[in-house]
């Protein structure tokens, strides 16, 4: 079964008006750097403020993730636009549906790549390097003959590294002289990998269902090399890598923190939970805001992560040390 695409998809479309070059840069997706937050509090909780001006850095780093996501995102729906024509839903964006300059959207790549950069060098060291890695992956991820969202996993594990970017992001706001503990780092990563594999599950489910995988094939080549088996067991293992690099983070930072892992476990299953309903908002993270469920269990872990920074727990230390059952015969 074939999907049916309105007849503006063709050659002969009508030119891009200046609004629709501005759609390609995704500025309603700005709710995704919401994962820059965990970075403030973070540096903040562990190292406390280390810079003079906090709202200027926080300014700048704001304006570093969302003109360099932006950047990311004016190339990936260009270059995206035939296999775009392909998907349900996202034949309807405004690469697929007008003609759009090449030109016009190199320099609108370019001066969004300038804004986030310049912003990152006049934050720091630190933030100007992860502006520039950001960047970068916007390119290895989209651009050809790299192109790793083609290549099954790859294309996951790739588009998940955008996650410690946001961290780091956020951590240079409070701290911009360090990076986060790397412990921290891989977790955050194979959470944007468990994150994006449930999108992946969730729109082959959905797509195969009611047109069909050779459709979804041609949407993105990397679902060649998925079945809803395969998709799932990643999904499975990207969590469980997470959930381990964060129990390391926990344990070796404050024992009190290992508290938080209950909650974070029904973060994951909740959000698993979604990603295997009909429209799940999990193929469009930008409205996960709407979920008030996964949001309150996002408030819980916060939360308990606070209060357990304050509150000693000297009974846990026991967690830390190597201890056997003795039986007496």
């Amino acid at each position: 079964m074939s999907v049916q695409v309105s007849s503006a998809a063709v050659p002969g479309r009508q030119a891009a008006s200046w609004r629709e070059y501005l759609s390609v840069a995704r500025l309603d997706h700005v709710t995704k750097h919401v994962f820059v937050l965990p970075g403030v509090m973070l540096a903040f909780l562990l190292r406390g403020v280390q810079t003079d001006n906090i709202l200027l850095m926080a300014l700048l780093g704001l304006i570093v993730a969302v003109t360099i996501a932006s950047a990311n995102y004016t190339i990936n729906e260009y270059l995206d636009r035939a296999s775009d024509r392909h998907h349900p839903t996202k034949s309807a964006r405004a690469a697929v549906q007008t003609e759009m300059s090449g030109t016009v959207i190199f320099v609108q790549w370019l001066v969004l790549l300038g804004v986030g950069v310049t912003a990152g060098y006049l934050a720091g060291k630190t933030m100007m390097i992860t502006a520039v890695l950001f960047a970068a992956q916007g390119v290895i991820y989209n651009v050809r003959p790299l192109r790793t969202k083609d290549v099954p996993y790859l294309d996951v594990l790739s588009e998940a590294v955008n996650n410690p970017f946001r961290l780091m992001i956020g951590w240079a706001i409070i701290d911009p002289s360090t990076l986060p503990p790397s412990s921290i780092i891989l977790a955050y990563w194979f959470g944007g990998a468990f994150l994006m594999g449930s999108k992946r599950l969730s729109e082959y489910r959905e797509i195969v269902a009611s047109h069909g995988k050779d459709v979804l094939a041609r949407y993105r080549k990397s679902f060649h090399g998925y079945t809803e088996i395969s998709l799932t067991t990643s999904v499975f293992m990207y969590a469980m890598f997470s959930v381990a690099f964060l129990s390391i983070f926990l344990v070796k930072y404050r024992i009190e923190y290992v508290l938080t892992l209950p909650a974070v476990t029904m973060l994951f299953g909740k959000y698993l939970a979604l990603s295997m309903l009909p429209g799940s908002t999990a193929q469009k993270p930008e409205h996960l805001f709407k979920e008030r469920g996964l949001l309150g269990i996002a408030a819980l872990v916060a939360g308990l992560f606070v209060l357990l920074t304050f509150v000693d727990m000297p009974i846990l230390d026991f967690l830390t040390s190597q201890r056997f059952i003795q039986i007496n015969d």
